[in-house]
């Protein structure tokens, strides 16, 4: 049997002595994850503690706390102290969202703090999307591109009042002294956040008056109709009592209500029967009709309620002053062609995002909306003292 060719020598000198210099995979990662952990604790702890005595400058509305760290951080933590909700409160009622809301967030989760804001309530999106991300089955992330379309746009207007934009934005409308050009604020009259509401004696009744005799130059009051036939009736009571010799004379025909001559009346009361019907004919049937729909159950109509809206986002806040800049027929556009009460000429939320959209005009959720109640805001008593800065 022949001997091996292989020596010990010779089998030594396969082993790489220099092994131990080299990195393998695991240990190579292991050298890595080691570090890169180390780090990430020590930028941890340095931002942390950089935070806690640097914290930044205090919004507008808590300037006067610069020097009083403690009477907002009050809770003991593992850098400094926390602000608690209770600090909050003691100044701030903060009432509820809703009755049925699951949980209410830390004050601080919301209201972020040292940022320099000018407003806390400007808070942040996902402060306010991790509950109403999914309402009603639509998804609401932002208002740029995930954000329903409004509400108030989807029912027709309510109001009962017969009125068209359209005719009354007509160029050379016949107004009490010749041809007028009306323009939007003309009626429309933004005041703070609201619009003030359109009223008949300083709005309408130039144009549409409720003249009932040509013997008197004072319209008919703009009231309920038991109040127009009190009215009526007195005048011309008052009027026939300084003109007795018109009882004798002939009633011509009107033919604006549609009626015959008519003989001289017996008597005074008579007299005043037949003018309160004259003027009750005429103000029921063609002045009242212009913007009433009159229902006639009894001796006399029924007025429906107007229910011209107050405020159509009942769900956000908008101010007219903000956008008081912008054209009226920029947002509204449709008012020019307006002629059905039912048309909502509110504008769109392609409208507002043609504005309120990132690197614009602000889009955040609380640009429109408010978290709290402050319906019910109660009222809370403070507690500092200037000589306590």
């Amino acid at each position: 049997m022949p001997r091996r060719s292989r020596t010990t020598k010779k089998l030594a000198q396969r082993i790489d002595r220099e092994y131990f210099k080299r990195l393998f995979p695991i240990p190579r990662w292991r050298r890595i994850l080691s570090l890169a952990f180390v780090l990430a604790g020590a930028l941890w702890l340095g931002w942390n503690g950089l935070r806690a005595y640097n914290a930044g400058p205090l919004s507008r509305s808590h300037a006067m706390l610069v020097r009083n760290c403690a009477a907002c951080h009050s809770a003991s933590a593992v850098f400094g102290a926390k602000v608690s909700d209770q600090a909050c409160l003691s100044c701030h009622d903060g009432p509820i969202h809703h009755v049925e809301q699951a949980f209410a967030p830390p004050c601080a989760d919301c209201h972020v703090e040292h940022q320099g804001a000018f407003r806390l309530a400007d808070t942040r999106d996902e402060a306010c999307t991790r509950c109403h991300a999914n309402l009603r089955g639509q998804k609401i992330s932002n208002f740029d591109t995930e954000h329903p379309e409004f509400a108030a746009l989807r029912t027709p207007d309510p109001g009962a009042i017969k009125f068209g934009h359209e005719i009354h934005l007509r160029k050379d409308l016949r107004g009490p002294n010749g041809p007028v050009q009306l323009r939007c604020a003309d009626c429309h009259v933004a005041s703070g956040a609201a619009m003030i509401p359109v009223n008949y004696e300083k709005h309408c009744a130039s144009c549409h008056g409720l003249q009932f005799d040509r013997r008197f130059t004072a319209a008919a009051p703009h009231k309920k109709p038991q109040i127009v036939v009190d009215y009526v009736r007195d005048q011309f009571t008052k009027y026939i009592a300084t003109h007795p010799a018109e009882i004798h004379e002939a009633d011509a025909p009107d033919p604006r209500i549609v009626r015959p001559p008519l003989p001289p009346a017996r008597n005074a009361a008579e007299w005043v029967d037949r003018r309160v019907a004259d003027a009750e004919q005429l103000l029921w049937r063609k002045s009242c009709r212009e913007c009433h729909d009159l229902k006639f159950t009894g001796p006399l109509p029924e007025v429906p309620p107007a229910k011209i809206r107050a405020r159509w986002f009942t769900k956000a806040n908008f101010r007219h002053g903000a956008h008081q800049m912008l054209a009226c027929a920029e947002c509204h556009a449709r008012a020019a062609t307006s002629r059905e009460t039912s048309d909502v000429l509110l504008p769109g939320i392609e409208t507002c995002r043609s504005c309120h959209r990132p690197g614009e005009a602000e889009s955040r959720c609380s640009e429109c909306h408010t978290y709290h109640d402050w319906s019910k805001e109660k009222p809370t008593e403070g507690h500092f003292r200037i000589t306590s800065f």
